[in-house]
């Protein structure tokens, strides 16, 4: 249990709330993540956890704060599961630095103004530093597609060294020809992109790159495919070496002994299938029908057998599935244990908990119509042409038989089934957890086009940007047009404020070297503080991607941490649209527990400039 710890007992305790509370989750911060017990007090049981978001989901917090931090990262991490941890820690550190300012005098509105035009120029940053994936594929090609031209012979020629990847190096040659073949792609590999995002996470991106070539297996132009994850589905199988990890077509599910039972005898045949889209169960209703707990009709009581009327609604449901044909039953929900019974005797597979994409592959593939109630089924929903293949005999953690059968249609439906595996079943989530934070990565740079730079190169550039902004708010805080003084006080907020806001940036680049254990805190300030000095504005392609610490002496503990085991330096690439919504919802956390803190402190009209004079506000912050 975390009951928020107040770091002082003064004024704006939700920003001290909100910077103890990503304090949490430092530790998952970077490549280099930690994993972290957290056991109840009370019952005793015990998480493993290396994520953000699941170090959030398993503790239990009892302040407002906690619950709105927890409720952002919980939205943010069901869209784009990866950048929870980055987006707690700015908002932990930006909260800092509106404590800061309120420390200094500076108003809530002052506050929000400035830090809103960081933002903006922050964004911006990224929007200048993103390259498009066609530009990075025809330089690659470039790089290693270089070759003879086959009608002429060209002429002594030297081709210069690139420092944009490793794959370019310094080469002299006679017969070497700078124009591209006609069957060369200006699409970079797909590989190579997956690589430099892979963000230490290199196993679980194998299976993203694998699952990404399945779906495309019938595209002969892989590299340029799209990674379409709302085709793929995971299975977790304990008790299994994790390098048996493995990548398959179709959708893998693990049954019981009597559901493979039933599984072996259908196997090889075409089956007809019916998709319900929600539980499978006599008291389910949908969203809209649900009735609230507690509250029972006369009608309904006066009904002394309350068996009867599931036992008359399942022998409906039964009837209507033998008369169909229906021999198996994929159900988004869960089925209560009687329908499943029932369904057995009858020769109907029923598989529980299918995503919901997959449902509807399955609906595109085998031409069948999903309904929310098994009641609204007719011919007309139910599909054909769907296989079930027994692909492998285990025995579960609990020492129970269990059967992984493959249920797949005949036609191409792009379904890929990622299998992960663990000899500890409390690490199978954080696999899970990992494997979709590579594949949403890859999937928003390949939806977007575009990739950032990363190792820190883009927070490099905004803290350089902030900083260069707010020196010029310093040297000329009217303006070369202003004349008046009240018109000088908002532009040497702005400058403090940016200068704090790039602070914060300076601090999570730091702490990311320090999760590598290479660092000590002063080290990696040190380290990025003369990176700051030596850096000259520059947005060339081959600036945009010298790695933050992969340059110059005084930083080459951490260019040997960045490298990889084969002792060159990979390059690493950002999601523009996960790192943005990361920033933007960093900062509207911050306004938000901001501006309510401000209400609970003044309880007086915002407009007010001055303090009341009234003994009982002494030590109040008025703003």
């Amino acid at each position: 249990m975390l009951g928020c710890t107040i770091l002082n007992h003064q004024q704006h305790i939700g920003l001290q709330k909100l910077s103890a509370l990503a304090g949490v989750t430092h530790s998952s911060l970077g490549p280099d993540k930690h994993y972290k017990f957290i056991q109840d007090d009370f019952s005793g049981e015990s998480a493993l956890a290396c994520s953000c978001f699941r170090i959030l989901q398993n503790l239990e917090l009892t302040c407002a704060v906690g619950q709105l931090v927890y409720e952002t990262i919980r939205a943010h991490h069901k869209l784009y599961h990866t950048g929870s941890g980055c987006l707690l820690f700015l908002a932990g550190a930006w909260g800092r630095v509106a404590l800061e300012c309120l420390q200094r005098g500076i108003t809530v509105g002052n506050i929000i103004l400035s830090m809103s035009e960081g933002m903006d120029l922050c964004l911006d940053v990224c929007r200048r530093s993103s390259v498009s994936i066609k530009a990075l594929g025809a330089i690659q090609s470039e790089s290693y597609g270089l070759g003879l031209h086959p009608s002429k012979k060209p002429k002594a020629q030297k081709i210069k060294t690139l420092k944009l990847s490793r794959h370019f190096c310094e080469v002299e040659s006679e017969n070497v020809s700078t124009e591209l073949q006609p069957h060369q792609s200006k699409h970079p590999d797909i590989a190579h992109i997956a690589e430099g995002l892979s963000h230490g996470c290199a196993g679980a991106m194998n299976l993203v790159v694998k699952a990404s070539r399945i779906q495309s297996k019938n595209n002969q132009d892989i590299s340029c495919s799209t990674f379409d994850i709302t085709k793929v589905v995971t299975c977790l199988l304990p008790g299994t070496p994790e390098d048996s990890a493995c990548v398959l077509p179709g959708c893998i599910f693990l049954l019981c002994a009597e559901q493979a039972s039933l599984a072996h005898q259908l196997q090889g045949q075409h089956l007809r299938v019916a998709l319900i889209n929600g539980d499978l169960s006599d008291t389910y209703r949908h969203l809209g029908f649900k009735t609230p707990k507690g509250i029972t009709c006369v009608s309904e009581k006066s009904d002394l057998s309350s068996s009867s009327k599931e036992e008359e609604w399942l022998e409906k449901v039964v009837t209507l599935l033998l008369n169909l044909d229906v021999q198996l039953i994929l159900v988004s929900g869960l089925v209560s244990e009687n329908v499943a019974l029932r369904c057995c005797r009858h020769r109907i597979l029923v598989v529980e908990k299918v995503k919901d994409s997959a449902l509807q592959a399955f609906a595109n593939a085998a031409g069948a119509v999903p309904v929310t109630y098994a009641t609204q089924l007719s011919k007309h929903c139910v599909g054909t042409g769907v296989n079930i293949v027994i692909w492998r005999e285990l025995s579960s953690h609990d020492r129970k038989p269990t059967t992984a059968v493959n249920i797949c249609t005949a036609g191409n439906s792009e379904l890929v089934t990622v299998v992960l595996t663990s000899c500890v079943h409390g690490k199978l989530q954080s696999l899970e957890d990992q494997f979709w934070a590579c594949a949403y990565r890859l999937h928003h740079v390949l939806k977007d086009n575009v990739i950032l730079p990363g190792g820190g190169v883009t927070e490099m550039l905004c803290v350089h940007h902030l900083h260069k902004h707010a020196e010029h708010d310093v040297r000329c805080p009217t303006g070369e047009k202003q004349n008046s003084d009240q018109q000088a006080t908002p532009n040497l907020y702005r400058g403090v404020v940016l200068h704090l806001m790039a602070d914060g940036l300076i601090d999570y680049i730091s702490t990311v070297m320090v999760n590598t254990g290479r660092f000590s805190k002063v080290r990696a300030r040190t380290a990025v503080s003369q990176h700051l000095r030596n850096y000259t504005e520059n947005f060339s392609i081959s600036a945009k991607f010298s790695q933050l610490f992969l340059e110059g002496e005084d930083v080459s503990a951490v260019s040997s941490a960045m490298k990889s085991s084969e002792g060159t330096s990979p390059m690493i690439y950002d999601s523009l649209s996960v790192k943005r919504e990361a920033w933007r919802k960093a900062l509207d956390l911050v306004f938000l527990v901001l501006q309510t803190d401000a209400e609970v402190i003044t309880g007086i009209d915002q407009k007010t400039d001055g303090a009341p004079q009234n003994p009982e506000f002494a030590g109040f912050t008025f703003l």
